[in-house]
């Protein structure tokens, strides 16, 4: 018994013994290691300012922006090899892409495009940009200055008309009737300074100075859209107007003047037709077949045609819709396909 209690004294010291010898080692070894300044150290705690100035360069480390000169050299080369390999691959499909398009033509045509195949009519003069969402054509005839803005409106309009007309060097405009439609590279001429265009002429302020205002229509541009006229008696559509089907009528149906695309404006309602008074249609009832269809020709000019509205009610407001007549436009109000609308008011 006593021999087995001596044993394990034996062991307990022996461990006290390994485990002295272990911790002295240990305190030797982290002694040498503070003399060899291998601890880490708190740096000293800087202040803003100064924490600041040494981001921006540690001369210590030799760190600009908390980055060595070869860190800052590895991250530009990524960059510009990057972006170097993302702008040539942009490239190189932007090539690809340009090689399905033609210059001279769309290639999503009629249908099959985003505009379609069936016009829409726009109207000018507009009002101001700063009531850019209105329609309404309104003015005081008897002051200068309240007519002034619509006259200018419309000389902006036509001026590119204007230019082409001015223009004494050769082109392929050309004069065209129904009979003598424009042959291949020519287009026909608009001349809007003619005397055809009577009382819409900037001599005459296009009427308003007057009170008979004229508002000038034209025809959205279609690539290829090639009208279909109404040159039959038995075609025409019921919700045609009547004095139009009478015009059409007068026509025999085998006259090349039936090749145009009709145009007629109305009063909305019952209250708009009474105040709207008579109507002329300058130079003709409608855009005349020759300048169809657009193929994107050199100094193409889509036709304009001017609406002179002689007696219109003063100090009404009077709703008007205008409607292009061809069997391949559809009219949608809500839309507005195949028509326009707009307001007149004159004090």
């Amino acid at each position: 018994m006593s021999h087995g209690n001596g044993n394990r004294k034996q062991v307990q010291m022996s461990e006290k013994t390994e485990m002295s010898y272990l911790l002295e080692n240990k305190s030797n070894g982290m002694a040498d290691k503070n003399k060899q300044g291998e601890f880490y150290s708190r740096p000293a705690k800087l202040g803003k300012w100064e924490g600041f100035k040494q981001f921006l360069w540690n001369s210590e480390t030799s760190e600009m922006l908390g980055r060595t000169g070869g860190s800052w050299a590895k991250i530009l080369l990524f960059y510009v090899l990057f972006y170097a390999v993302l702008a040539g691959f942009f490239a190189a499909m932007l090539a690809v892409f340009y090689q399905t398009l033609d210059e001279n033509k769309p290639k999503w045509q009629l249908d099959n495009g985003l505009i379609g195949s069936n016009p829409g009519l726009g109207f000018r003069p507009m009002p101001p940009e700063s009531n850019v969402e209105s329609t309404l054509v309104w003015f005081e005839a008897s002051k200068d200055e309240n007519i002034e803005y619509w006259i200018s409106a419309i000389d902006e309009f036509l001026d590119v008309y204007k230019k082409a007309e001015e223009d004494t060097k050769p082109h392929n405009r050309v004069d065209c009737t129904p009979d003598s439609p424009p042959k291949d590279g020519k287009v026909c001429r608009v001349d809007v300074l003619s005397s055809k265009f009577g009382a819409c002429t900037k001599a005459n302020q296009y009427g308003y100075s007057k009170g008979s205002p004229c508002v000038f229509l034209k025809l959205n541009k279609i690539y290829n859209w090639v009208p279909e006229y109404y040159n039959k008696s038995s075609e025409l559509p019921n919700n045609m107007p009547e004095d139009l089907k009478t015009l059409i009528e007068s026509f025999d149906e085998n006259d090349k003047k039936h090749e145009v695309i009709w145009v007629s404006c109305e009063g909305e309602n019952p209250a708009d037709i009474e105040n709207l008074g008579p109507i002329n249609y300058i130079p003709e009832r409608g855009f005349s077949g020759y300048y169809f269809p657009f193929l994107n020709q050199k100094n193409y000019l889509p036709p304009v045609l001017a609406i002179n509205f002689e007696r219109p009610k003063t100090g009404v407001l009077i709703n008007i819709e205008c409607k292009a007549w061809a069997r391949n436009i559809n009219h949608d109000r809500a839309e507005r396909r195949g028509s326009v609308h707009f307001e007149l008011m004159v004090d």
